[in-house]
């Protein structure tokens, strides 16, 4: 029997993160949410622009994520900026804040999505850009487009 799709339903993305950090390397994390939380994130109605992750006593914790509390859900809405604990293995708990003790590499939420009915968060073990790099990488942007809109006009 064929192994079916992936199907993958993207609710949040972190932009900037690509903009200030290196990521060197990306993990999926499960995340530990409530009911109405889940509902609000249905609706697309989740953000993680300034939020950032912490290892602490062994466990993941996400801060500043924003879920939007849900409409209809009344007394069973939980704090919009909360605490969230995000679901790894161990191991990979282990190997993380083995490489986080490393001088400038930090923990940044990339991506919020569902996968198979779960809100799965992808997580960047990241290293900061100085602000060389990120007017080096917006030069390289620049080129890139220019080149494009020479090459579009010459095509037409």
């Amino acid at each position: 029997m064929a192994k079916e799709k992936e199907t993958q339903r993207m609710i949040a993305n972190n932009k900037k993160a690509f903009h200030d950090y290196f990521i060197e390397d990306t993990y999926e994390a499960g995340i530990a949410l409530h009911g109405t939380e889940v509902k609000s994130m249905r609706m697309g109605k989740c953000s993680i622009k300034e939020a950032f992750v912490r290892i602490e006593n062994g466990e993941v914790f996400v801060y500043g994520m924003h879920v939007s509390p849900y409409e209809k859900g009344n007394i069973f809405n939980k704090d919009p900026l909360r605490v969230k604990k995000l679901l790894l293995h161990r191991h990979e708990i282990n190997k993380l804040s083995g490489r986080i003790k490393e001088k400038g590499y930090t923990l940044v939420p990339l991506q919020v999505y569902f996968k198979e009915g779960k809100v799965k968060v992808e997580i960047g073990l990241a290293r900061g850009k100085k602000l060389y790099d990120k007017r080096e990488a917006i030069a390289k942007k620049d080129m890139r487009r220019e080149t494009e809109r020479e090459f579009k006009v010459k095509n037409l």
